[in-house]
């Protein structure tokens, strides 16, 4: 691999010239008459009365495929521009275009899968069949089903319209809040201000002084700008709360299920097996805690590093890592990093101005993606980078799929970004001879099933009540935090000495208006993941091919029949979640008898 690799994505291959791009204009532009052009077709025309009928709607469907494809394209694009320059401001307006694009596309899609609902039985199951429509008939079965359990096409239209400037709307001036936030701190003697990307990468300095002082920063930060974001998630809980209510529904979590494709009997037979094993992982934090001198973890500890590997990973020694341990299970899964890595697919330059997290924004137009993160050298670093190239690499096994078949639900997008992050963790800590290199590689690894199994489950709880109370009215910064406090106790089982009350103002996910409830679905992919990983340790090279063929299947079947066809398991029952959970029961189990000695 050629080194020294690029701190900086390249996006003018994609369209040169950022947010002034004259061609991205023009790409907009036609996107634009073609959605318009589907508005034509589709506005007023009728359900197919005969088998021979269906046939004039071909050209609507591959329109339509053809405008999702190139708004994907669009919308990752201009997120890429958002988040590498927050005060980016034609960026931002570009943002709000696409977003009345989306809305638009959206209105006509609802109208078609009225079309969809009106076709009757008879002609529907001969429309499915035919060989031009049946690879895709999933999704069309699907799109039938929702528009069933909506409400008219006229009302649906209507709430898409709105929702620009109204629950998208809020979405983006949260955006607009965390751009503006500043945390002042010293380094090297000199005060500085730190964006909120910047100061996140400092809860988790391995100097305890550095992190309890920058939580206290954070907190104090997200205090000042707490009746923003209250009034923010307000209005986003708010608004769903009232289409749900006229749609008929009267499950929160409806929605959410249905776009993961998954039923709430897994979802629960989930968080069963989860919370039949906190114990374990309970007793990992009070081990932690007497490592780190400290009678109870602080929230700033729990994912703080132990152990002596507290130095800097140089980021072109992680991409050569990465691609080492990926090329161990998938030669093509490792090329594909290669690839990323050689041609400047990623950013990672630690600098203002950036937003905070991490993302992999896919690009089917062009059959490419781009990665973008704050990289500080540390061993979570090395995990969020790998996560999101298992996100790229998810996408370029689907590349030429119909694109109604690449619209995979974020749980199954987060198997594949785990899955990729699982491979290179435990390599690094079964490949690693030296045992205080060794036990702060494994504490790294089951930090992740803390966050997904703790932390996670903190965010599902927090935010399944606070929507139960928002439909009785707005709740304060205050009640918010009490709750989210709440949330976090249940979670961690009592076990930690502070909290962090104001959560649910610095975390982006519950703001995200595209995917509800962005928070059960990260645990559900982690550890999904770790049973396929189960599956591939017992298997062997064999089990590549089969992981790509999984993957490809991820956009056209629930999430039941993708594990029963690939794995011959059963979702809804404990035994895959458990045998799953294993490996992470025996991670902590090796890790405290590495530790018996210390305390």
């Amino acid at each position: 691999m050629k080194h020294p690799l690029q701190l900086t994505w390249d996006l003018e291959s994609i369209f040169n010239g950022g947010s002034s791009s004259a061609s991205f204009a023009s790409f907009l532009g036609d996107l634009e008459q073609d959605i318009n052009e589907l508005q034509k077709q589709v506005t007023n025309a009728k359900a197919p009365q005969t088998l021979d009928e269906t046939h004039r709607w071909d050209a609507v469907i591959e329109l339509f495929q053809s405008c999702g494809q190139r708004l994907t394209e669009a919308s990752s694009f201009v997120s890429c521009l958002t988040s590498q320059d927050q005060k980016d401001k034609k960026a931002i307006q570009l943002s709000g275009k696409i977003a009345t694009f989306v809305a638009k596309l959206n209105s006509v899609s609802a109208r078609f899968q009225n079309i969809l609902r009106d076709t009757n039985e008879e002609v529907w199951s001969s429309w499915m069949k035919r060989s031009e429509i049946a690879p895709i008939s999933f999704s069309l079965n699907e799109s039938r089903e929702i528009a069933r359990e909506k409400m008219s096409p006229e009302l649906e239209s209507l709430a898409l319209d709105l929702a620009v400037d109204g629950y998208h709307g809020w979405s983006e001036f949260y955006d607009t809040i965390v751009s503006q936030v500043r945390i002042p701190f010293e380094e090297n003697g000199e005060s500085v201000l730190l964006s909120a990307g910047q100061a996140s990468n400092k809860l988790v300095d391995p100097d305890r002084n550095v992190r309890e002082k920058m939580f206290s920063l954070w907190e104090k930060a997200w205090t000042d700008a707490a009746d923003y974001c209250a009034d923010t998630l307000n209005r986003i809980a708010g608004f769903r709360n009232k289409l749900y209510e006229n749609r008929g529904w009267e499950d929160t979590l409806k929605e959410p299920l249905a776009i993961n494709r998954m039923t709430r009997q897994t979802l629960d037979s989930m968080w069963k097996v989860i919370t039949d094993n906190k114990p374990v992982f309970a007793a990992f934090l009070e081990r932690k805690a007497k490592l780190l001198g400290v009678e109870k973890l602080s929230w700033a500890d729990v994912d703080a590093p132990i152990g002596e590997s507290t130095g800097k990973i140089n980021y072109d020694d992680a991409a050569e890592e990465i691609v080492e341990q990926f090329r161990k299970f998938s030669p093509k899964l490792a090329d594909f990093a290669v690839h990323a890595f050689e041609n400047n697919w990623i950013e990672v330059e630690d600098r203002p101005g950036k937003r905070p997290g991490g993302f992999c924004a896919s690009l089917p137009v062009s059959k490419q993606t781009r990665i973008f993160m704050t990289y500080g050298g540390t061993a979570s670093n090395v995990s969020t980078l790998a996560h999101e190239l298992g996100h790229g690499y998810h996408q370029f096994v689907m590349d030429d799929l119909p694109h109604f078949n690449q619209d995979y639900a974020m749980n199954v997008a987060e198997t594949a970004s785990t899955f990729a992050e699982m491979i290179v963790a435990d390599s690094l800590v079964k490949g690693e001879a030296d045992k205080q290199e060794k036990l702060a590689l494994l504490e790294n690894k089951i930090g992740n099933s803390i966050s997904m199994f703790m932390n996670i489950h903190a965010r599902f709880l927090f935010e399944t009540r606070f929507y139960e109370k928002r439909k009785n009215g707005l709740l304060s910064a205050e009640e918010l935090s009490e709750l989210m406090e709440e949330a976090q106790k249940e979670a961690f089982c009592d076990k930690l000495a502070s909290y962090h009350p104001h959560f649910w103002a610095s975390k982006l996910h519950f703001y995200i208006t595209d995917v509800p409830f962005y928070n059960f679905p990260y645990t559900f992919g982690y550890l999904f993941s770790t049973g396929i990983y189960a599956r591939a340790l017992e298997e062997g090279p064999a089990f590549a091919d089969k992981y790509d063929a999984l993957l490809r299947d991820t956009g056209r079947m629930t999430v039941e029949d993708l594990a029963q066809k690939h794995l011959g398991v059963d979702l809804t029952g404990p035994d895959f979640w458990q045998s799953a959970i294993q490996l992470c029961l025996d991670d902590v189990e090796q890790f405290l008898k590495m530790t018996d000695h210390l305390v």
